[in-house]
């Protein structure tokens, strides 16, 4: 059962004054023991506290036992008197697998284990009971009893927080400590990683302090929260998690072997962006889901300015938020209250909407409005509404009050509406002339190049109803929106977009280049000028893209893009592309590519997988890799190899193995991605993944949304997408029918663009 927007109101409507005093025991390796006190102040009647699938249970109130009602769910908690009250919760909890609660993890290098609290929507009570929404706001204290030989981290300081924003990680972790400006920091990863820690450690903190140091002098507030842990966990769901004080992140930020520079710029927008939550999302927090956005889109805008890179932005983000406000599922960047009636839904907005196109849209206001206009509204904002929540509406007016423009009016047609603008470029005579196809104020930069694509000049433009002509740019090559401040589509004309898809790669700043590629990206244009683009972040950018049509021609033309694999992104390509078995067998034995480039372990996986889809190599050699890695990205990579043999054999173990009780998140993932490497061998699996995905989708909102994304990555028949249409009228879960009618949307678009 799913929190809805009516039962968090009411709830929130009779409690006040919130606080929990935790005990969790994870000392056993099969269960872990959970005892809360719940706290709080109540106008009185009837309410409940979440806890999911406990066993041995026995709740107190006001110091009686009391049999409440428990359906596996919910703790009734009915016929309060008006006043204080306090709740003991003592229960057996069940580890989980999938990142969803009290994860356990037990790392095939060592045999050391580990366990972590992964919270977020509808999770916090599969670790303790309790009132599991955003606007109940409230102090934890926990004590934790572990092994004694454990590092255990928690939330730090005093301040009042929504529970989902609590988390536990503990084991045997290896870690890098300092201070700076008089906050305790650290940095932590698992013992096994003890020699990528170190590597990288340096960075890590330097990368931490300017971040730190951007928003002290940016943000008013202070920082609010005592320590600033982050660590590096195992097998969590996303890129990370912004609890305040400890923040969690995937390891793979952290890989075995080399690190590239994309991968470090990457990495450095995520601590960014997940520093910034401590401000957006943490210390003013959304009053119910639909002001998600408010956490996430001022998260990633501020990841990306301040230590990101935005030629990645605008060659690997944006596209697919232009591609998700084409679809039947888009929405407002600002949903309305209404348009998210219960937890389940909200699960479906933490998508390319909320964080790529609220991205753009956030940084098109800055540039409407000004920085400095925009920091004052933020800070006043901030203050206002300091360990509270808050609104859209509260935001609007700080930022109105800041500026003279009319923020009101730009909030509803750019927040409060989906959909995007067109720019269009027309010429009359030699002049260009820019029109808006749409409801939407614009500003951004205009650049202009001569015919040879040597830069000329540029021009900052409004756009808006009436057209505007640019004299100046006579006779030249033109490309609006040139520093991507906008979110719009372009439209070019004729003469501009011939010369550019001519010379692309003589276009000489990466920031136009990246608004570029995003914009005319196709095959033709990846065959002429993926050999020569000069950006490692773009050609990454453009293979990803690639790679999502994957039909056999696409993959000859990839490959022959690639075939001078001299770095690593085009090495990956290649690796991912080719039907040359010879040439990736020299590299498996050599341990690098012809140009002497050493196979780190995400390339020689790559390596891996070809040569298994490719028939030329058995489950026996893949066993081999298997060991020779030893670690869980190993285990994972060889299920796909396995799973990627053109044999019927290795497709039916696959799918055993992908519907069996016990599979984890990570191992359907990796089965699922080599499941579909062959058509006419995964054909039998495509109605039986349609009829089973609904049941499987149950187990849990991430298990949920690897089974959506499970879909079958092959060219379906009509008939076979009927299948999806018929079963999607009997009633799928959320998250499910939110990706099917994606892919369905996605694969019925007619384009030439990738």
């Amino acid at each position: 059962m799913s929190l809805t927007l009516d039962e968090a109101r009411a709830r929130a409507a009779m409690l006040d004054d919130v606080s929990y005093e935790l005990a969790l025991d994870v000392t056993s390796a099969e269960f872990f023991r959970s005892r809360v006190t719940v706290r709080f102040r109540t106008t009185g009647g009837d309410t409940f506290l979440e806890l999911h699938r406990a066993s041995e249970l026995v709740v107190t109130v006001d110091g009686a036992c009391a049999p409440a009602a428990y359906d596996g769910k919910r703790i009734s908690l009915d016929g309060l008197a008006p006043g204080r009250h306090e709740v003991v919760v003592d229960a057996r909890l069940s580890y989980v697998t999938d990142g969803e609660g009290m994860h356990t993890f037990t790392d095939p290098v060592d045999g050391e284990r580990y366990v972590g609290a992964y919270l977020g929507l509808d999770i916090t009570q599969r670790l303790f009971a309790c009132f599991d929404q955003m606007d109940l706001k409230a102090s934890v204290t926990v004590t934790v009893t572990a092994d004694p030989a454990w590092t255990v981290l928690s939330n730090s300081g005093p301040a009042r927080i929504p529970c989902n924003q609590f988390v536990v990680v503990a084991g045997p972790y290896h870690s890098i400590r300092w201070e700076h400006r008089g906050v305790p920091m650290g940095w932590h990863a698992r013992r096994s990683l003890a020699a990528e820690l170190e590597r990288d450690a340096a960075e890590l903190r330097r990368v931490t302090e300017e971040c730190f140091d951007h928003y002290a002098r940016i943000f008013t507030e202070p920082y609010a929260f005592g320590r600033y842990d982050q660590v590096f966990v195992p097998e969590l769901n996303w890129g990370a998690m912004e609890n305040p004080g400890c923040v969690t992140v995937n390891e793979a930020k952290l890989p075995r072997g080399r690190i590239t520079d994309d991968e470090r710029r990457e990495r450095a927008m995520v601590i960014a962006h997940e520093m910034a939550h401590m401000w957006f999302g943490d210390l003013v927090t959304p009053l119910w889901w639909e002001d998600m956005w408010l956490n996430e889109s001022f998260a990633d805008y501020m990841g990306y300015e301040t230590h990101g890179d935005r030629v990645a932005f605008e060659a690997q983000r944006k596209p697919g938020a232009y591609r998700a406000d084409r679809r039947r599922s888009t929405h407002p960047v600002a949903p309305f209250t209404e348009d998210v009636p219960d937890v389940g839904t909200a699960t479906t907005i933490f998508d390319e909407i909320s964080y790529g196109k609220g991205n753009a849209v956030l940084r098109q206001l800055v540039t409407w409005l000004g920085e400095p206009d925009f920091l004052a509204g933020v800070n006043a904002h901030l203050t206002r509404h300091r360990f509270a929540n808050a609104t859209l509406e509260d935001l609007v007016s700080a930022l109105d009050a800041a500026s003279p423009r009319d923020v009101r009016t730009w909030a509803r047609v750019w927040l409060r509406q989906s959909g995007h603008d067109t720019i269009t470029v027309s010429r009359e005579g030699d002049v260009p002339v820019l029109t808006r196809s749409g409801i939407r104020p614009h500003r951004f930069t205009v650049a202009a190049y001569t015919p040879s694509l040597q830069p000329v000049a540029t021009r900052l433009v409004d756009l808006e109803d009436e057209p505007v002509a640019l004299p100046e740019f006579a006779g030249l090559v033109v490309v609006p929106n040139a520093g991507g401040e906008t979110f719009a589509r372009l439209d070019l004309d004729a003469y501009s977009r011939d010369v550019l898809e001519a010379g692309l790669t003589e276009v000489a700043d990466p920031l136009v280049r990246a608004v570029l590629w995003a914009e005319l990206l196709d095959l033709d244009l990846l065959a002429r000028h993926l050999p020569h683009e000069p950006s490692s972040t773009l050609v990454t950018a453009a293979l990803d893209r690639a790679f999502r049509h994957v039909t056999p021609a696409a993959l000859d033309r990839i490959a022959a893009a690639c075939a001078n694999a001299s770095d690593v992104p085009r090495a990956r390509g290649l690796a991912r592309s080719t039907t040359d078995t010879a040439l990736l067998r020299r590299w498996l034995d050599t341990g690098a590519t012809d140009h002497g480039l050493p196979l780190d372990p995400q390339l020689r996986w790559s390596v891996v997988h070809r040569l298994a889809t490719l028939g030329a190599l058995d489950a026996a050699a893949i066993e081999a890799e298997r060991l020779r890695d030893g670690t869980t990205a190993g285990d994972l990579g060889a299920a796909t190899a396995l799973a990627a043999r053109p044999h019927p054999d290795a497709k039916a173990g696959a799918w055993a193995a992908m519907t069996d009780p016990t599979v984890s998140v990570r191992r359907f993932r990796a089965l699922a991605t080599g499941l579909w490497s062959q058509r006419d061998l995964a054909t039998p699996y495509i109605a039986a993944y349609v009829a089973a995905a609904p049941e499987l989708a149950r187990r849990g909102s991430a298990f949920g949304q690897a089974v959506g994304r499970a879909f079958p990555a092959v060219e379906l028949t009509a008939d076979e997408l009927d299948l999806v249409r018929d079963q999607l009228r009997t009633g799928v879960p959320t998250v499910l029918r939110r990706l099917w009618e994606d892919e369905l949307d996605d694969r019925t678009v007619t384009s030439a663009r990738l």
